[in-house]
């Protein structure tokens, strides 16, 4: 599936110019390349389909309280890098993540995916 901004020719481009020369060289060794997203978990209850004689109605916390996980994924090793927060994940958040990722790969030559989300700015 391809999103809808997406321009199927330069996403062609973009992998077989950039990407995929960085990941050749992460597979021999001489390169780190790390995909970096945020999954954000809201601590509530959610009920799909259940099946009830009698209808249950359930009481649930209110309010939003989430806890957000910004991780860097080993494209190669599969190896996880996170940091874990109970606020918002903000510019701080991305540097804290991208300290762990020098002090971890120090030497090596990084190449970090990143998916444009406003606090990566």
């Amino acid at each position: 599936m391809i999103p809808a901004k997406a321009d199927p020719e330069k996403q062609k481009e973009f992998l077989e110019k950039d990407l995929q020369p960085r990941l050749d060289e992460a597979q021999a060794g001489k390169r780190v390349v790390l995909f970096v997203d945020a999954a954000h978990f809201v601590l509530s209850a959610f009920l799909g389909f259940l099946w009830s004689v009698a209808r249950i109605f359930i009481p649930a916390p209110s309010g939003r309280q989430r806890f957000n996980v910004l991780g860097a994924l080993n494209a190669i090793t599969h190896e996880m890098i996170t940091v874990t927060i109970d606020a918002y994940i903000t510019a701080q958040s991305v540097c804290e993540l991208l300290e762990k990722i020098a002090v971890r790969y120090v030497g090596i030559p990084i190449t970090i995916i990143l998916d444009n989300a406003r606090y990566q700015k």
